[in-house]
C-alpha cells in the first residue's frame, strides 16, 4: 500500500504524493493507533475497577489521543456517526445528559449488549458521556452506573479499533493513490491534498470559534458553562494538545512553511502561559480579553496556513473549509 508510493516518489519525484504520503504515514497512522492503544488501557481499567479517580489518568490520555486525530473528519471516523459519538461536543440543549439520566433511571439492560449499546444516541456515549459519568455533578454510584461506564468504555475501544482498522485496511491507500482502479473517493493527487488541506483549516477554525468561542460569548455576556470538557476543567488542555497536533499535520503536508510554524508556536505558547485550565477565567473581563486574544492567534494561524501551505498545495487562496471541497 505506501510502500507503492514511495517507490512512485522516487521515480516520478511527484511532490503531490510526498505530502499525502508524509501525513497519513508520520501524523494520521500513528495517531490512530495511540488513541486506540489509549481507549483499549481505558477499557482494561474499568474492567478492574469503577472508581472514578482510578479512572481519570486512562480517561484523560484517551481524551488526549483523541484530540491528536480529531480534526480529521473523513473516512472511517465520519461513517456510522463514529466521531460524533466519540466527542458530542457542543450539546447545547444537553442532549447527552438527557438520554444517561434516562438509562440509569430505567436500568435499561442494554448497558450489557456491546451491539445494543452501541445504538444509543451518539450524545449519550463517547468521551463526553464518560466524562458526566468520571466526574458527575451529583452522586453517580451502584452497580448500573458502573455497568454504564464499562460499557461506555468497551463502546469507545471498540469504535477506535474499528477506525483504525478502516485506515490501516484500505482508506489510506485511497489517499496516497488517487485516481488508482477502483478508487472513486480521490480522482487525483489534487482532490487528495484538498482534502487534507480542508482538514487542517477546518481544524483551525474549530478551535478558535468553537472550543474558544463558545465560552468567549461577547465581552458584555461571556459565557464560561459553554466551555468544552466543563466538568473535568480540561478545556484549555483541549486547545493546546490540539494545536500541537494540527501543528504537526501542517509541517507535515508542507515542511518549509516557517510563517506558518511560528504562527503556530505563538499560539502553542499563549496556551501554556494562560492559568485557566477551564477557560472559567472568561466570566472576568482581564480573563476575557487573554482568551480573546488566544482566539486570533488561532485565526492568525489559519491565515499563515492559507497562505502559504495554500499556495505550496496547489490549492487558492480564497478557500474555504467550510464548504468541505
Amino acid at each position: 500500500m505506501l510502500r507503492t508510493c514511495l517507490i512512485a516518489l522516487s521515480l516520478a519525484a511527484s511532490p503531490a504524493c510526498a505530502d499525502v504520503v508524509d501525513v497519513v504515514q508520520r501524523h494520521v497512522l500513528p495517531g490512530y493507533a495511540v488513541f486506540a492503544g489509549a481507549t483499549a488501557d481505558l477499557a482494561r481499567v474499568a474492567q478492574s475497577t469503577c472508581d472514578a479517580p482510578t479512572l481519570r489518568p486512562a480517561f484523560n490520555a484517551a481524551w488526549d489521543a483523541w484530540l491528536g486525530v480529531s480534526h480529521l473528519h473523513l473516512g472511517p471516523a465520519e461513517q456510522d456517526g463514529r466521531a460524533l459519538a466519540i466527542a458530542f461536543w457542543p450539546d447545547p440543549k444537553g442532549l447527552g445528559a438527557k438520554a444517561q439520566t434516562a438509562m440509569i433511571r430505567a436500568e435499561d439492560p442494554l448497558v450489557n449488549d456491546p451491539a445494543a449499546f452501541a445504538q444509543v444516541s451518539v450524545a449519550a456515549r463517547g468521551l463526553t458521556g464518560l466524562e458526566r459519568l468520571l466526574y458527575p455533578e451529583s452522586s453517580l454510584t451502584g452497580d448500573y452506573t458502573c455497568a454504564l461506564i464499562r460499557a461506555t468504555t468497551i463502546d469507545l475501544a471498540d469504535m477506535a479499533d474499528v477506525i483504525q482498522t478502516g485506515w490501516t485496511d484500505g482508506f489510506a491507500d485511497r489517499l496516497i493513490h488517487p485516481g488508482a482502479s477502483g478508487n472513486t473517493a480521490y480522482l487525483t493527487p489534487a482532490e487528495a491534498r484538498q482534502e487534507m488541506f480542508t482538514q487542517l483549516i477546518a481544524g483551525l477554525e474549530f478551535t478558535a470559534d468553537t472550543r474558544l468561542g463558545r465560552p468567549l460569548g461577547t465581552f458584555d455576556r461571556p459565557r464560561p458553562e459553554r466551555a468544552e470538557a466543563r466538568l473535568s476543567g480540561r478545556a484549555l488542555q483541549n486547545v493546546t494538545v490540539s494545536l500541537a497536533a494540527l501543528r504537526d499535520m501542517a509541517l507535515a503536508l508542507s515542511p518549509d512553511s516557517p510563517k506558518t510554524a511560528a504562527a503556530f508556536d505563538r499560539a502553542i505558547t499563549l496556551t501554556v502561559s494562560l492559568d485557566d485550565p477551564g477557560l472559567q477565567g472568561v466570566a472576568d473581563p482581564q480573563g476575557w480579553l487573554k482568551v480573546e486574544i488566544l482566539q486570533q492567534a488561532v485565526h492568525a494561524t489559519r491565515d499563515a496556513a492559507l497562505s502559504e501551505i495554500g499556495p505550496a498545495l496547489g490549492v487558492g487562496i480564497g478557500f474555504n473549509a467550510a464548504d468541505g471541497d
